[in-house]
């Protein structure tokens, strides 16, 4: 697979998980966590997929500003203009626009791909050839 020099990624980050309670709680949602026991929280292995599809300076975190230190501590390689933190909690739409815009400014060109960084996904190779 070959990355695209417009690829960008935009990785959905800021819910709460409050369907998945008790194990995901407002201040440590299952994003953050490893629920599979592989050593990679959800969020980690959703940048792990996309290895070979979005270079990883292209790859964006949207989430609230009470996650950012979260998004820093498991994700060091990404910079902190990587880290979108919506201004309120308005659902997708408003945040994927949001995002959108700010990929938009820096490249007019930019095919971007929206992921939710709370899925196990299995099957890593046809993942990708899907992409």
């Amino acid at each position: 697979m070959t990355e695209n020099i417009h690829n960008y990624a935009l990785i959905m980050a800021g819910g709460v998980g409050s369907r998945f309670w008790p194990t995901s709680r407002e201040a440590f949602p299952k994003q953050f966590q490893d629920l599979s026991g592989f050593g990679r929280t959800l969020l980690q292995q959703t940048i792990d997929r996309l290895e070979g599809v979005v270079p990883i300076e292209q790859t964006y975190i949207l989430t609230n500003q009470r996650y950012f230190s979260l998004v820093e501590e498991q994700l060091p390689g990404l910079s902190a203009d990587q880290i979108i933190c919506e201004p309120e909690m308005r659902n997708t739409a408003p945040c994927i626009l949001y995002s959108a815009l700010k990929i938009h400014h820096k490249d007019p060109l930019a095919n971007m791909l929206v992921l939710p960084s709370d899925h196990f996904i299995d099957h890593l190779p046809a993942y990708q050839a899907d992409l």
